[in-house]
């Protein structure tokens, strides 16, 4: 699958598809409405960072594009593509234990601090969609 050429996107289903890491220059769009929720995401070939109701959500060093990315109380799931090893951080339930999935990979239990924040990495291949799922433990 492709970047995200204009930044940011509702899907068919809901979800949302959001970034662009092919971008040489810091790009961003805001003010993107779906569902009563006001999004921002800014991206680039070094970064990529969304934003729901001036909250953090996801941020992945260097850029990706997101696809289908999906939020329920007990669940995260996306499809990612990107360049090699990245670095993703996602805003959940603060002081929470959730399970990791990255390309049906089971990558363990991790937990979030105080401040919800849930790090971990991935290596992607351009063209190449790799599933993530975040489920609370």
């Amino acid at each position: 699958m492709a970047v995200i050429s204009e930044l940011i996107r509702k899907e068919s289903n809901g979800s949302i598809s959001f970034g662009n890491y092919e971008l040489q220059q810091k790009t961003k769009k805001s003010d993107f409405e779906v569902d009563g929720d006001v999004y921002k995401v800014k991206t680039f070939k070094e970064m990529t960072k969304l934003e729901r109701n001036e909250s953090f959500v996801y941020e992945s060093i260097p850029g990706t594009a997101v696809q289908v990315f999906k939020e329920s109380d007990r669940e995260v799931s996306f499809f990612a593509d990107g360049n090699g090893q990245t670095q993703m951080t996602l805003e959940l339930e603060p002081n929470q234990s959730y399970r990791i999935q990255v390309g049906g990979s089971d990558l363990g239990v991790s937990h979030t601090d105080i401040g919800g924040k849930l790090t971990f990495d991935a290596t992607l291949e351009k063209g190449n969609l790799v599933q993530i799922v975040i489920t609370l433990a």
